[in-house]
């Protein structure tokens, strides 16, 4: 019997030893060997690729200022809190120079330094939320400012944490916040440290918009690459570089990494239309924003009626050989920006309301891609529809008008008098009209086929008849990347922004995407298809079974002690009466 308990002791006492010698070898082996496992589905704490290889180029310490912070948040500002503070963490466990601070505005107790802080964020461009706060003496509002100062050597930006979405419920919008958190921090780290920028090019010279429309656009293109406005003018050396090497032969590449072609309303000339081309044909990326129908509001400002008319741009065949043709009709539909009208007057006053003008479709970005996932409403002006053509390219829908609406041919007839009607929904028939396309792949060049053996064999031209791998996108809506000017001071407003209903749409995000997709070499925007699973709770369940759980919750735990200690008393019993 002793002998017997020497053993269990003995063999005790080396399992001890076993384990300890296991785990310093396996802290030993850690300090070597860096590594993560995330065992959740959707990988909800593990970083891509591209966020892992932007993070290997950070040589200097990236500094946040969180200002979401406070012990009474509701509990979806709380998790999403949370979840910056966890990215966070996930982001410096890559690299330690990646340093964080949470603050809470409102802890600061002089009133006129706490107004004082409030406006600074603003003047940042941190814009607050407003929440009802429920506390122990009632309710009471609150100031929150969900968003981001962050700094790198010199530099320092702001980087919103609560996004802007019309028609989506607020739980959702939280955990769209939350799935976008590794894109906008990798985003801004991106813009922070960028060294090189890409040269991007406006082109001009077929009455495109100029600067002052583009002005907003502009500045936030500015940050990730060299934007110039570009006058093709029938020179072939405007968008390529042409260098003769030793061995006598011209080596020919392009100069920008994209070319965005807005709202042009006079023809190209085949010359143009040629370098275009083969600037596509030589791996160059395009944004084409274009209007196939010629509409303007500014018709109706002394008239109730104007005519849309087809635009002569002389880019059909063009854009059709890419694989897409541009309609000459103008969608109309039931969800729609609201336009102030004067319909009548109180004394001498003239009485405005809003009504929703059709030809003005709000665009919902359904797409799970990740140039339009979880982007707010888009506001279009006078937008047709797009058809594709099956052509060995590949194509994705980005946008498309909603499941109520309608298309009107030209010459289209633009009345102000269907504000004054209930819409016939019989009449809104056509659903989900294409107005952005992607397309992606090697393309032929309109001009293979039609040139002379003098051009098609000229080194100096290096003709190519079929693209390098490259993409472009299309938009039937010029006026989507136009910023609205101030009615009275006559400045460009931010993109996006309607100064009559003062909503805020993702129209300056979406091009931005566009953009970045188009020229993005590390995949840094792939990241935007991220998706996390919110795994709400039904509240009508809840409400109804509320007090089985409860009693569930308190009784069950209870019972379960109760019958594990009589269980131990029996086998112990047992045990010893044997």
């Amino acid at each position: 019997m002793k002998n017997k308990k020497k053993n269990i002791k003995f063999n005790n006492i080396t399992q001890i030893i076993y384990s300890l010698i296991i785990i310093i070898l396996l802290n030993i082996i850690g300090s070597f060997v860096y590594t993560r496992f995330d065992l959740t589905t959707e990988k909800r704490y593990s970083l891509s690729p591209a966020t892992k290889t932007l993070l290997k180029k950070i040589d200097d310490i990236v500094y946040f200022k969180i200002y979401l912070e406070g012990d009474d948040f509701p509990a979806g500002f709380k998790r999403l809190s949370n979840s910056t503070k966890e990215m966070l963490d996930e982001f410096r466990a890559y690299n330690s120079n990646i340093q964080y601070e949470f603050i809470n505005p409102n802890s600061i107790t002089d009133k006129k330094q706490r107004n004082d802080l409030y406006k600074l964020l603003v003047e940042k461009g941190i814009q607050p939320t407003n929440l009802q706060v429920k506390g122990k003496g009632g309710s009471s509002q609150q100031v929150i400012f969900p968003g981001a100062e962050v700094s790198y050597k010199t530099q320092t930006m702001t980087l919103p944490l609560l996004m802007d979405q019309m028609g989506i419920e607020s739980e959702n919008v939280l955990n769209n916040s939350i799935q976008a958190l590794e894109y906008n921090i990798s985003n801004v780290i991106r813009k922070l440290s960028i060294k090189s920028k890409p040269k991007i090019a406006i082109i001009e010279g077929h009455g495109e918009l100029n600067n002052y429309s583009m002005y907003d656009i502009t500045s936030a293109l500015s940050q990730y690459y060299q934007v110039e406005r570009v006058r093709i003018d029938e020179k072939i050396n405007k968008l390529t570089n042409r260098v003769i090497s030793d061995t006598a032969t011209t080596k020919i590449s392009n100069i920008y990494k994209a070319i965005i072609i807005a709202k042009p309303d006079s023809a190209f000339s085949e010359k143009d239309k040629f370098i275009i081309d083969q600037y596509i044909m030589y791996g160059g990326k395009v944004l084409w924003l274009i209007d196939p129908v010629m509409a303007s509001m500014d018709s109706l400002r002394n008239s109730t009626q104007t005519v849309g008319l087809t635009n002569e741009l002389n880019l059909a065949d063009q854009l059709f050989r890419y694989g897409v043709r541009l309609n000459t009709n103008l969608i109309m539909d039931i969800s729609a920006l609201q336009i102030p009208i004067v319909t009548g007057k109180v004394g001498n006053q003239p009485q405005t309301s809003f009504l929703p003008w059709y030809f003005f479709p709000i665009i919902m970005p359904t797409a799970n891609h990740p140039i339009v996932k979880n982007l707010n409403a888009i506001k279009t002006e006078f937008v047709s529809s797009i058809d594709t053509i099956d052509n060995g390219i590949k194509k994705t829908i980005l946008l498309t008008s909603s499941k109520y609406s309608r298309l009107v041919n030209t010459p289209a007839i633009i009345d102000l008098a269907i504000l004054k009607k209930e819409p016939e929904e019989r009449l809104y028939n056509k659903s989900f009209e294409s107005v952005a396309v992607l397309l992606e792949g090697e393309f032929v060049s309109n001009f293979s086929n039609r040139m002379t053996s003098e051009i098609s064999q000229s080194d100096k031209i290096g003709f190519l008849q079929k693209s390098k791998p490259t993409s472009m996108i299309i938009i039937s809506d010029g006026d989507i990347i136009k910023s609205q000017f101030h009615y009275s001071k006559g400045y460009p407003l931010p993109l996006g922004y309607d100064q009559y209903t003062g909503q805020m749409f993702g129209n300056k995000e979406f091009i931005l995407n566009c953009v970045n997709y188009l020229c993005d070499d590390s995949g840094l925007i792939s990241v935007r298809s991220r998706e996390l699973k919110l795994r709400m709770l039904d509240k009508t369940k809840i409400e109804k079974s509320k007090i089985q759980w409860q009693v569930i919750n308190v009784v069950l735990p209870i019972v379960i002690v109760i019958l594990f200690g009589f269980l131990m008393t029996f086998m112990r019993k047992h045990r010893y009466t044997r």
